[in-house]
């Protein structure tokens, strides 16, 4: 694989400003808001056939973060199709981004959820705390954007989360939870679908029952004064080269490394549940 996109494209949005406006108030109210046929097929297509070669190694050589029985988080390297900015730079992405999470946003985060067959439910929970402990939930600062690399069906391991709970006590949500006021909801997505969620929703992985991996790929943006020391993009010299003038100043705050200094086995982000 190459070590950088050559001449990065531009993207025109899809989206006019007043419907990123309709978006940001479908995350407000319900902590997630989902942007179909976003991404163009083809460069998930791309992203896939790279993606099962860096499964099979990572699976094989036991150097992933193990997120329950056949469930696995693997970061990507920011090299080649993964270091696409029409895709974590895309205009329609962080206009929604930037409405909820303020301007100039951080982005800290490039990797994958993949279950297997033979995965399990997880606990429901939360991806991060409260900022302020003792203190009412805050507007968003930290967000999670989703995209699969394949189709999500019912029975391939969809993503399953509550609507409202991010604006809700940890406590107070979880015991709403289980009193049934706030349930779970399957999310199936269409390949090139996106989805931008505010980490603090309760919600959980649920088994694939295929025989097909489902990689969902997740780029982490935060405000920009909150920092993340469990995550990181390490970024090649060369590849940092290649990027426009947004997408370095989103990747402000990313290690630059040559390649033979990366350290490509290690999955920091191993504490998931809140």
């Amino acid at each position: 694989m190459s070590t950088a996109i050559k001449n990065q494209e531009t993207t025109v949005a899809q989206y006019t400003s007043e419907q990123h406006d309709d978006f940001a108030r479908t995350f407000e109210r319900d902590g997630l808001v989902i942007l179909p046929n976003l991404l163009p097929k083809e460069k998930l297509v791309k992203w896939r056939e790279a993606f099962d070669v860096l499964l099979k190694e990572r699976v094989a050589g036991n150097k992933t973060a193990v997120r329950g029985e056949q469930r696995h988080y693997i970061t990507l390297p920011f090299t080649g199709v993964f270091a696409d900015e029409t895709i974590f730079c895309n205009p329609d992405i962080l206009a929604v981004v930037e409405r909820v999470a303020g301007e100039d946003p951080v982005m800290c985060q490039l990797a994958t959820d993949t279950p297997l067959k033979g995965s399990t439910y997880q606990n429901v929970h939360r991806d991060t705390p409260a900022l302020f402990a003792g203190f009412p939930e805050t507007p968003s600062f930290q967000l999670a954007v989703n995209f699969p690399l394949c189709d999500v069906t019912l029975e391939n391991g969809p993503f399953e989360t509550t609507i409202g709970t991010h604006r809700t006590d940890a406590a107070e949500a979880m015991q709403r939870h289980l009193d049934g006021e706030f349930p779970l909801r399957a999310i199936a997505m269409k390949l090139g679908g996106v989805m931008i969620r505010d980490v603090r929703a309760l919600h959980r992985g649920t088994p694939n029952n295929t025989d097909a991996p489902r990689p969902m790929v997740v780029i982490g943006y935060s405000r920009n004064w909150y920092f993340r020391p469990e995550v990181n993009v390490q970024i090649p010299p060369d590849v940092l080269a290649t990027l426009s003038p947004k997408a370095k100043r989103l990747l402000r705050y990313m290690p630059v490394l040559h390649a033979e200094v990366q350290d490509g086995d290690a999955e920091s982000y191993t504490r998931f549940a809140y």
